[in-house]
């Protein structure tokens, strides 16, 4: 049964295991939530696994080497090598231009690997959590971005603890220039605020029902005496963080009636991870992360409904399982409520789920020289921040306002400002000859997407899995038809089939390819300006 001859039906509400049936449909709307477009094949791989093995087996991390130096204007690590470990130039303007450039162009070539794994969901995620934006030294960038790929599925205590005093994020929130002398409350503000247990209603002067200002004032008083060293260094291979006593308030604090008022005695440089112990023993720590992630992977509007039955679920999973993170994913993508089919195609895809679903679903890899790849990558990662998603600067300390602006939320990214653009992407990608960079170029690989489907030459089943690709919530069989239309050139449907075999048959004949090559790139280029393509 196709999605469109469904019936909705309520929502489940339940977080049991899953239990229905497993097919093309379920396997789809798994691997559109976490990954950057799946294959074809990916979502058959699923189906033969089976839900717990393809959730498993999502639920890993890939090694991720370091990004490379492409640029001449390095200046200091050979060409080819990486730069994340190399002492900086006397002159760090052109340098540091060169390794932001890789930085970014490093960020999409992970997006591009097509690897089976949720990593790459799940890093986006905590950068829009933390919303650190890149420094003057990338080496503290990429460190930054590496210390959330090793935390992306681990301990939610620790992550917070090594992110406190990470030198990229010491820099962003002011937390190097913290100290006893001069207390700056930027990071201990966020710390709560954004970080851990969230915001609540006002319920007094500098009352936040979860905390206090006066809360926010003695954490900034813990956190003194950190700094950062190595920063644009040209002795030092690295930045780092360093812990300074003497900067450092020795005083006693007690925080408010909100955390029991707990005493955090004086400890040093182990003070800010005694701070963390206490906020952690506040159960709204694990309700306001497991909200995120809901909203993040199941559906941004999260009435009261969901509130009272899903999200004490999983933040219980959270709290019971010393805030790992693990488990609640696991928990989620095995639920009931995951899979009920009124939650497909309720979130609107951002920038790069745009960008990297139209590539990664037509199995679309650059194939130059690295550094023709990355000049490449890097025009992708400056077409995402056009459409709003810069990925190493979200637009404030909450990260893009599509995951926290209500009632919008999703549907910013495809209103009346980018929508136009959307589509002008979708064009160049699809039937414009893809990203062009000195006369190389990138774009929707037409014919191996369309040999990987299931039937190829039925033009029957090519819309059809075009739709099982590209639209969650399917599409009505006047659009299917129109679709259809397009890809035969209206001619009957046999015609499609004489085409695609004499393909077939001269595979390396232009005469032959070029023909199908259109007609899949104006019918995927048509698809992917309907409503139901915007939607995961």
């Amino acid at each position: 049964m196709r999605l469109e001859d469904e019936i909705e039906v309520p929502v489940s509400l339940s977080m049991d295991p899953y239990a229905g049936s497993w097919g093309t449909d379920q396997a789809a709307h798994l691997l559109r939530r976490t990954l950057f477009g799946p294959t074809f094949q990916q979502i058959q791989d699923s189906v033969a696994l089976g839900m717990n093995n393809a959730v498993d087996q999502l639920l890993t991390l890939i090694p991720t080497p370091p990004p490379l130096t492409y640029s001449p204007d390095e200046a200091v690590a050979p060409f080819g090598q990486t730069w994340v470990t190399s002492v900086h130039a006397a002159d760090p303007l052109p340098t540091e231009g060169a390794r932001r450039g890789s930085l970014g162009a490093w960020m999409m070539e992970r997006l591009n690997k097509r690897e089976y794994s949720i990593q790459e969901k799940m890093c986006l995620f905590w950068q829009n959590h933390f919303a650190a934006t890149d420094t003057f030294d990338s080496r503290a960038t990429y460190n930054y971005h590496e210390l959330i790929r090793t935390h992306a599925l681990g301990n939610f205590k620790q992550f917070i603890k090594d992110m406190s005093n990470d030198p990229c994020m010491l820099l962003f929130l002011s937390g190097a220039s913290n100290n006893q002398f001069s207390p700056n409350e930027n990071f201990a503000r966020e710390l709560l605020e954004l970080y851990t247990i969230g915001k609540g209603p006002q319920i007094g002067p500098g009352d936040y029902t979860t905390y206090k200002e006066y809360d926010i004032l003695e954490a900034s008083k813990i956190m003194t005496g950190w700094t950062v060293a190595g920063f644009l260094s040209q002795v030092e291979t690295n930045t780092s963080a360093v812990f300074n006593p003497i900067l450092h308030d020795p005083t006693t604090k007690t925080l408010s009636e909100h955390f029991d008022f707990a005493v955090i005695a004086a400890n040093g440089q182990d003070e800010y991870a005694d701070l963390i112990d206490v906020i952690f023993l506040q159960n709204e720590v694990a309700n306001f992360i497991c909200k995120k992630i809901y909203r993040w992977f199941v559906n941004y509007d999260i009435t009261q409904v969901e509130e009272d039955t899903i999200i004490p679920v999983m933040a219980s999973t959270f709290v019971a399982n010393n805030y790992e993170i693990l488990p609640v994913l696991i928990q989620l993508f095995k639920s009931e409520h995951f899979y009920d089919v009124s939650l497909r195609g309720t979130i609107i895809k951002n920038p790069l789920e745009h960008i990297f679903s139209i590539l990664n679903s037509t199995v679309s890899t650059p194939a130059y020289n690295f550094d023709e790849n990355y000049d490449l990558y890097l025009f992708a990662y400056n077409g995402a921040a056009v459409l709003g998603m810069n990925y190493a600067t979200p637009p404030s300390v909450g990260g893009w306002t599509a995951y926290y602006q209500a009632p919008a939320y999703s549907r910013l990214w495809a209103n009346s400002s980018f929508i136009k653009l959307r589509f002008d992407i979708s064009d160049l990608l699809s039937v414009a000859g893809g990203i062009n960079v000195n006369g190389n170029t990138w774009g929707v690989n037409h014919i191996d997407f369309l040999d990987g489907l299931s039937n190829p030459s039925s033009a029957v089943d090519v819309i059809d899995d075009m739709v099982t690709v590209f639209c969650p919530k399917g599409l009505d069989a006047f659009k299917k038809l129109t679709l259809k239309g397009i890809l035969t050139n209206g001619l009957p449907d046999f015609e499609w089939t004489i085409q695609y075999n004499e393909y077939l048959a001269d595979p390396t004949n232009p005469a032959a390819v070029d023909p199908v090559k259109l007609r899949v790139a104006l019918t995927l280029s048509q698809l992917f300006k309907m409503p139901e393509f915007q939607a995961l």
